[in-house]
């Protein structure tokens, strides 16, 4: 019995040192794995830039795709993504020139996202119209999600100012994509 309290009281004084040595490297891990976003976490700088880079990268791909194969208001949303994204690219990299210089935008979609873009290149007709619309609800989620937390809690203050600013028209094309499968 004196053995087992013995144990007990070492595991548990040894806990916040096991919690301190994981600290960053969990919410790294969370940003990657989206546990983050469920627990209302705010993403790094370096996390916020890379997600909300690949977000437009992979929303202009989309709906590039979306015009050539689509019609209708699938077709006028898809042009109206790639507007918009294409100008938030453009504003994402100006600030940073000028805010954070030292921070890299990747060249392209991550593995994920370029899985995501190869099957809607596989698919037509409705079926790539169910799709389009099911990647733009997801997608929109995430990105309202990540813009939320980082213009809440986010260590930039001209980033977070411009998540803050940005924020209103990712709901509004959540809304669009939402109503689309109406």
């Amino acid at each position: 019995m004196r053995s087992l309290a013995i144990i007990t009281i070492c595991l548990i004084l040894s806990v916040p040192v096991f919690a301190q040595s994981v600290g960053d490297k969990a919410k790294d891990l969370g940003e990657k794995t989206g546990v983050n976003s469920v627990i209302g976490v705010s993403p790094t700088t370096a996390d916020f830039v890379t997600k909300a880079a690949v977000s437009d990268q992979f929303e202009i791909k989309a709906s590039q795709m979306a015009v050539e194969k689509s019609g209708g208001a699938v077709k006028e949303f898809a042009q109206k993504m790639i507007a918009d994204h294409q100008k938030t690219s453009g504003e994402l990299k100006t600030l940073l020139q000028t805010k954070v210089p030292d921070a890299v935008v990747p060249p392209d979609v991550d593995k994920a996202h370029q899985e995501m873009l190869d099957k809607l290149a596989s698919l037509s007709g409705a079926d790539f119209t169910k799709q389009y619309q099911k990647d733009q609800i997801s997608a929109h989620k995430a990105a309202v999600s990540l813009f939320e937390r980082y213009a809440k809690s986010g260590d930039q203050p001209g980033l977070k100012a411009w998540a803050g600013e940005t924020l209103p028209a990712l709901q509004e094309h959540l809304t669009m994509a939402e109503n689309l499968k109406k």
